[in-house]
């Protein structure tokens, strides 16, 4: 997975590409702290561009809802398609975190 960051006057956009698997956790773990220390209130992640999301991924969004959640952020999860948008309906994460097309 690799990721860029656009910080806007209202939202963190993080634009995720390739694979979101376990292999990845430390560098989503490293995102997560960026997200809580930066200083925008809404923090986006934009899915277009991620190919593959496992299970390990998916707790690992989780992680991230719940850290954001303790600065007070909102976490939104934008544009999924393919694998991945079924994988996010299948595990119901719409129950949990916002998710946009």
């Amino acid at each position: 997975m690799d990721y860029g960051i656009e910080i806007t006057d209202q939202e963190a956009i993080v634009r995720l590409s390739g694979r979101l698997t376990f292999n990845d956790h430390v560098k989503l773990r490293n995102l997560i702290r960026e997200m809580t220390q930066n200083e925008v209130t809404q923090q986006t992640l934009d899915m277009s561009n991620l190919d593959f999301v496992d299970s390990v991924g998916i707790g690992m969004l989780l992680i991230a809802r719940e850290e954001l959640a303790t600065v007070k952020k909102q976490f939104v999860l934008r544009h999924a398609s393919g694998q991945v948008k079924r994988v996010l309906t299948v595990a119901q994460l719409g129950r949990l975190i916002t998710i946009e097309d």
